[in-house]
């Protein structure tokens, strides 16, 4: 791999509930039914009786165990499943007790299926393992059995009863993971769609609202100065210009806002409506996520004040301090933009500057004025 090129993801396509449980049913079946076949084909040379019982056992076990193990693994354990688990119990108890030692490892079927069936009852299956472990060793010691293959088959009836409760404890957990996965892919998509829509109500809002003021100063001017209506007519048309360009770049995801072109415009929007105002100055060397974050505070501020207050003049502050970078912006006629409903705007402000990881507050300050501020922590910015 050459450096600094980022290996490939890999993306792993986890199959379907029932596509894994059909898999786990059939590749255990199978292996319960190999196992039981390869001791019954070791006593072929016994009695057709004994062939016969073993074989009636086997059907017995292996019509009953995948039916557990899929009922298990879709979640609808109930109470005739425990009974049906014990009757597949007592059949392999009767192969043993009937047959002799070699089939012993029977008992293996029924003990894999005890965390299965009985899930909800943890304490209930690790006792029934452990007691099933130590009957097969203390039968086999009273029946005189070798020492280490009765050992062995206690042994083997824990490590049965772990690895099926195991199995189907992993396929819950993938079942689990794809509703999971389902889940965040699902509020990625309403996420996408906040964004596109906060941005684009700031983008809109802000443009419309300019076009509206300039197109009323224009209707007032267009009898005393034709030549102030033809400038205003020429703004319209480059803010609706803009506008368009500005959605086309929301609807990419690409917008970049840069924060002193847009307190360059807002002063040149409130000096059309007739409020005193004067572009700050900005410190030198601010990062891309502050002139983003403050940029749509500005644009969002300024067209809240033009929509809702009375204001005759607003005061920008842009200063930096201790690490950190502020933004104030002051207007006056606030008595009409508090009785107004709130809108989403301040709403989409607060949400993007602590999704950034600063902090925002917007209200009235008590004077009649009403004062938005905005706050981010930066490196190096003294």
């Amino acid at each position: 791999m050459q450096p600094g090129v980022a290996p490939a993801s890999v993306t792993i396509r986890v199959p379907s509930p029932k596509v894994l449980a059909a898999y786990v049913t059939v590749l255990s079946t199978l292996t319960s039914g190999a196992w039981l076949a390869g001791i019954l084909y070791g006593k072929l040379h016994a009695g057709a009786g004994q062939i016969v019982f073993g074989a009636a056992g086997i059907a017995i076990v292996l019509s009953l165990y995948p039916w557990l193990l899929w009922q298990a693994l879709m979640r609808r354990n109930r109470r005739p499943h425990s009974l049906a688990l014990a009757a597949m119990l007592l059949v392999c108890v009767a192969l043993v007790v009937v047959l002799g030692q070699a089939w012993a490892m029977a008992l293996a079927a029924p003990a894999a299926l005890f965390g299965v069936v009985w899930t909800s009852r943890a304490w209930f299956a690790v006792a029934a393992a452990l007691v099933l472990s130590l009957a097969t060793v203390t039968y086999g010691l009273i029946m005189e059995w070798p020492f280490l293959p009765a050992l062995f088959a206690g042994g083997y009836m824990l490590a049965a009863a772990f690895s099926g409760t195991m199995a189907v404890w992993f396929c819950h957990v993938v079942e689990e993971l794809r509703q999971a996965r389902a889940e965040l892919a699902g509020r990625a998509v309403g996420e996408e769609r906040l964004r596109f829509a906060r941005d684009l109500h700031d983008v809109l809002g802000h443009s419309l609202q300019a076009v509206a003021l300039r197109a009323e100063l224009a209707e007032r001017m267009i009898d005393r100065d034709p030549g102030r209506v033809a400038k205003e007519l020429v703004e319209i048309q480059n803010i609706a210009r803009g506008a368009v360009k500005d959605v086309r770049e929301v609807v990419r995801g690409y917008r970049t806002t840069s924060l002193r072109t847009e307190l360059e415009g807002a002063t040149a929007v409130l000096h059309a409506a007739g409020i005193r105002c004067q572009a700050p100055l900005i410190p030198p060397d601010l990062p891309a996520a502050v002139h983003e974050t403050f940029g749509w505070v500005a644009r969002e501020s300024v067209t809240n004040m033009l929509r809702h207050a009375a204001a005759t003049w607003c005061l920008l502050t842009v200063w930096a301090d201790s690490g950190r970078v502020h933004l104030e912006i002051v207007n006056d006629g606030a008595s009409r933009l508090l009785a107004g409903t709130p809108g989403s705007g301040l709403a989409g402000l607060t949400e993007r500057v602590e999704k950034a990881g600063g902090t925002f507050t917007a209200g009235p300050v008590g004077d009649g004025t009403f004062r938005v501020a905005a706050e981010l922590a930066v490196e190096g910015v003294r």
